[in-house]
């Protein structure tokens, strides 16, 4: 088999991971709904361990959004000085973001591994949860590429682990597992992302 008949520096998915990076602040005008609709499919097409998509994307706008910015913003004093300034920048950007994407794990893959592995100890729950995460962590992946093939910026707002149950209650989903909070929009500036390390710093080669 050969390769496709295009270049590196001309190939499309390549200059898109190129080009995604963390935006925080968002001009607020609204994401199209058949776009928004592109992004979610984008994202419900991830891989995912024996296929059982065990995620659910909600779409957070309106009073549910505001609710959630002022859950980062009124827990921020709860933990130290670096934890809290994150915690209030999440919260700026979730306000400032037209729509929100979150994304949390349903546990069906542990309840499919529980029934599979006819164990229900610690170890295969805790096998079949890593799965879960991962999976689900692919799907946000494919998300923000998807945003950002489209034009959007995003930010993937890791600090709301700390503030998880309360995540998940105003999100309705007291049964899931969170795994990300993405605010969604038009940038309200042109920025760029941080340089990276050498790829040579972060490569062995075995054989």
């Amino acid at each position: 088999m050969t390769l496709p008949e295009r270049t590196l520096d001309s190939n499309e998915t390549l200059t898109v991971i190129r080009g995604r990076h963390s935006v925080r602040r968002f001009s607020g005008r609204e994401v199209p709904a058949e776009t928004l609709e592109a992004v979610l499919d984008a994202a419900n097409r991830a891989p995912s361990a024996h296929n059982r998509q065990a995620w659910r994307f909600l779409v957070v706008r309106g009073a549910k959004k505001e609710e959630l910015a002022g859950l980062a913003s009124s827990r921020a004093s709860h933990f130290p000085r670096p934890a809290s300034v994150l915690l209030r920048l999440a919260a700026r950007s979730i306000s400032s973001a037209p729509v929100v994407i979150a994304v949390a794990n349903t546990g069906d893959l542990i309840r499919h591994g529980r029934s599979q592995f006819g164990r229900d100890d610690g170890s295969t729950v805790d096998f079949f949860r890593t799965m879960e995460i991962q999976s689900s962590a692919a799907a946000v992946e494919n998300l923000l590429l998807a945003a950002t093939s489209l034009g959007l910026a995003t930010v993937w707002l890791g600090i709301l682990y700390l503030v998880k149950d309360d995540v998940r209650r105003i999100l309705g989903e007291p049964q899931g597992e969170f795994v990300a909070v993405v605010p969604v929009g038009l940038p309200e500036a042109e920025t760029s992302g941080p340089a990276k390390r050498p790829l040579a710093a972060v490569i062995r080669y075995l054989e």
